[in-house]
């Protein structure tokens, strides 16, 4: 529901498909119609020893979450968003993650960059797992609407919708590649 909220958005006056009458088309209409899904909230990663916490910033969002590969894999740091200003680098087998790259005085949290890889291995498990227990909600609740809610929101995640074979790679908005989880 956060998902489709966060882009029930009003179409242009001349939009080729245009808000349906009825509450649940109507509410729903953005996430089946746009593009470029908005998924709020981006990753939060938790030191439970130290209780530092980096939150996404503002402009980050779940469909992001290819950017902490190229932490890993990539060119070795990536930013997620401001207020705060939360940046991950990578020194050698260490990814230091810094809460707001704006203080000078910001925590940070360290880790190696194989406990960042399984962090980010349980992140793609559990978005998967969200996306199967979704889609069995959505025939349940919706079956009118159950398919196209479901390749929406696989869309919207960058995973395959349930009951399509996974590419070996999944697409990422920027058009790096992200390895499989």
């Amino acid at each position: 529901m956060s998902i489709a909220a966060h882009n029930d958005v009003v179409p242009a006056a001349d939009a080729p498909s245009p808000r349906p009458a009825d509450p649940l088309g109507s509410f729903l209409h953005g996430l089946l119609t746009m593009d470029g899904l908005f998924v709020s909230g981006g990753l939060r990663v938790t030191d439970t020893a130290s209780g530092v916490t980096l939150l996404p910033g503002c402009c980050n969002g779940l469909e992001e979450r290819g950017d902490w590969f190229d932490v890993l894999d990539g060119n070795g740091w990536a930013s997620f968003g401001h207020d705060p200003s939360p940046l991950a680098e990578r020194h050698g087998d260490v990814a230091r993650l810094t809460v707001d790259a704006d203080r000078d005085d910001s925590p940070v949290i360290e880790l190696t960059t194989a406990d960042l890889r399984l962090l980010l291995t349980g992140a793609e498990r559990d978005l998967t797992e969200f996306l199967a227990l979704t889609a069995a909600w959505a025939a349940r609740q919706l079956p009118d609407h159950a398919v196209p809610v479901t390749s929406a929101l696989a869309r919207a995640l960058l995973l395959p919708a349930p009951g399509r074979p996974p590419s070996t790679t999944a697409r990422v908005p920027d058009g790096q590649g992200m390895p499989p989880a």
